[in-house]
């Protein structure tokens, strides 16, 4: 299992219209073809106007292929325009669990759609 956390900082003072943006349309969208949100937050001590999410693969392989999906759904492309204009810069990183870290999330992998 793998988690992608995506790292999105937005325009000054525009981190809470991009939240509301995607609770309104952009979560529907990715939720059923991504499958594994771990969480969604935005930051309110250090940095400002960041938002994290956090999504969980079997592997890159699954990653890929959803991620693949989403970046051709009609949808996905439309709601785009909506957003991106917020946002000032995106980091995401692949994070691995070490050795002795058996996740919960497994379960949550184990369940999810195909």
């Amino acid at each position: 299992m793998i988690v992608e956390e995506r790292i999105y900082r937005m325009k000054p003072g525009k981190a809470p219209e991009y939240i509301r943006g995607y609770e309104q349309e952009g979560l529907a969208i990715q939720r059923p073809i991504l499958g594994n949100l771990v969480g969604y937050y935005s930051t309110e001590i250090g940095p400002l106007n960041v938002i994290v999410h956090l999504w969980a693969y079997e592997d890159m392989a699954d990653r890929a292929k959803r991620r693949a999906q989403l970046t051709t759904d009609a949808r996905w492309l439309a709601y785009l325009p909506k957003v991106s204009h917020l946002l000032e810069q995106q980091e995401n990183r692949i994070l691995n669990p070490a050795p002795f870290f058996e996740p919960i999330l497994r379960a949550m992998l184990a369940a999810a759609p195909r």
